[in-house]
Formats: structure tokens, sequence, C-alpha cells
């Protein structure tokens, strides 16, 4: 049984019929004012065309050039915006006070999700293994830091995405260099330990007990680590799908994926970023509450190894949309 096959036999999730009436006019919110607005604008116009396809009555809604009153005369909205005020809570909370069912996970679990450090002290909480971190500020004793969690080591701002800010440290004495730079994005820096066995990322769809893991990816960067240029701009970053694990041990992640997802409080659709170490053990790294629906973009590869191709994931994400 290949390493998908679970899946297989809930078809009927993935092939149940949409009139797009049912949608009645739809916005697809991208674009935006955060540091990943590139990326948004980039997820937002394919997922506008899918639905467009499709025959769905769906508008471009850019929060940056529109005023967000206009959104009342939208029946349902599809998030594509990535970052600040679009994954983390903000939007999210808007929709809500206007009555108008959006796709992807509640104000809570964005706001969580958008935030590494309290989703980490979530996932320690459940029981799931995380690198081990340390909370940066300006006088932290960079040298300290770096002796206990040794080298190498990254730090990153707690709440951005697309690897923003992110920077590798390999020699002792770089840590305070980083962590200026990581400040740049947002006052609460991270320094977690290197786990240097493989990244890989699972992708999660769906509502209740009917949410499923999609199959797992392993992502091979001929960069440093998977950062923005090897995510949107490079063509070289190598994506395993099946991602050649023992089927046992994918299954099982699958299942430890659904439950961090689960933990935070995801709903819909999302992403679960995991490292492996030498020994084989998963380590929890972030989870995704808007992904990227880019032609770079994981969980389209992930759906279409399953049997879901970009436009049916489109519509059956939109289909979730919910309120609450």
């Amino acid at each position: 049984m290949p390493p998908f096959a679970f899946l297989c036999v809930s078809v009927p999730l993935w092939l149940k019929v949409f009139r797009m009436s049912d949608f009645g006019k739809v916005a697809v919110l991208f674009g935006g004012t955060s540091a990943e607005r590139e990326v948004s604008l980039n997820s937002g116009s394919r997922v506008l065309a899918a639905l467009l396809r499709q025959g769905v009555n769906a508008h471009p809604f850019d929060p940056a050039e529109i005023p967000l009153d206009a959104l009342r005369v939208f029946d349902r909205a599809f998030i594509a915006l990535h970052g600040r005020h679009g994954e983390d809570g903000t939007i999210q909370g808007v929709l809500e006070l206007m009555g108008i069912p959006y796709t992807g996970s509640g104000v809570m679990a964005s706001a969580l999700g958008m935030d590494k450090w309290r989703t980490k002290l979530l996932w320690q909480a459940a029981g799931l293994r995380v690198p081990e971190y340390a909370l940066l500020t300006a006088t932290s004793d960079f040298a300290e830091v770096e002796e206990a969690l040794g080298l190498p080591l990254f730090v990153k701002p707690a709440c951005e995405g697309s690897s923003i800010g992110i920077t590798k440290v390999k020699r002792r004495g770089d840590l305070a260099a980083a962590y200026a730079a990581a400040a740049r994005y947002d006052p609460l820096v991270i320094a977690e330990r290197g786990i240097l066995g493989g990244e890989y990322t699972v992708g999660i769809v769906g509502q209740g007990d009917e949410m499923q893991a999609l199959p797992i990816i392993k992502i091979e960067p001929t960069t440093e680590f998977y950062d923005y240029e090897a995510k949107y701009n490079r063509d070289d970053t190598r994506y395993l799908c099946p991602c050649a694990l023992p089927e046992a041990r994918e299954l099982h992640i699958r299942a430890q994926a659904l439950e961090a997802f689960r933990v935070l409080g995801g709903r819909g659709w999302g992403r679960v970023d995991f490292l492996m170490d030498e020994a084989g053990e998963a380590y929890f790294l972030e989870v995704n509450t808007s992904p990227g629906m880019t032609d770079h973009s994981l969980v389209p590869m992930a759906a279409r190894v399953a049997g879901i191709d970009y436009d049916a994931l489109v519509l059956k994400v939109l289909g979730l949309a919910t309120l609450g």
C-alpha cells in the first residue's frame, strides 16, 4: 500500500459537487501590506483564475487598496493573504464581525499559528517534540545562547512567514547580528537549535472528523536552508513526494501533524512543517494557516500527488469556508 493510500478511501470528501451558485459573490483577498505582499499577489491571482475558470462569481480584493467596508457586498471570502493582518487573526476578525464566511482557520488559531513561540508552547504542552530554542532580546548573553544551543542554529522573527528575517548562524559571535536582522521584523525573536536531518511538510485539508493529512513532502534546497529565494524564486529546489519515509513512519507523522494542527484549533486547510534529525526523530517547527498557492507552493504539490488538481483544491477550500 503506498504511503498516502488512506487518503484514497476518502475520495467522496473531494468529489462533493458544488453548485457555483452556492458560493454567491466571492472576494479573493490578496495583496495586503505585509512583508509577504508579493507572494500573496501571486497566490491570490492564481486562486482567482482557478475560481473564474470554474464559473464562480469571484472578484479580486486587495485590503491595501480597497476599504474593508466594501467587503459587505460579498457572500464568502477566500483568504490568500500571507503574513501580518492576513493570517494572524486580523482579517479573520473583520470577516467574523461582518458575518462573511471565510476560508481557513478562525481568529484564535490564526493568531496562534502566526506566533512561532506560542505555537511551540502549546505543542510542548501537548507532548509534541519541538527543536530546543531560546527567546532573544537586545540584552541576551549571545555567547551563552550559542553555547547552550550549539551551532548551527537558526534565528527568526516569531511572527513572520516565508522565511523572512531568518539567519542561519554557523560561527560563534554571529548571533548578535542575526538577532538584529530578525528584530527588524518583530520584537519577539527566537534562536532555535539546528536540526539537520531533513526538512518536511504536511498539507492538511478538511473540517472536524474529515480533516486529513496529505502526503508528506521532503524539501531539498540547494541553498543553506529553505529560504525565501529557495521557496519562490529558484527552480533547483527539489520536492520529494512520496518522501521516501517508511510507510508506517509516514502515517505516524501525518497523524502527529493532524494533532499539531488541531491543538492550535486549526480548520479548513493549512500546513505543518517539521524537521528530522539524523536519528529519524521528527521535530515540529511551525504551522501555516494560510498556505501559499503559487506555482512553487507545497499544499498544491501534495494535493496533486493525492489525485487532487489545483482547481479542485481551490474549490474544496472555498467550500469549507465558515464562521466561528
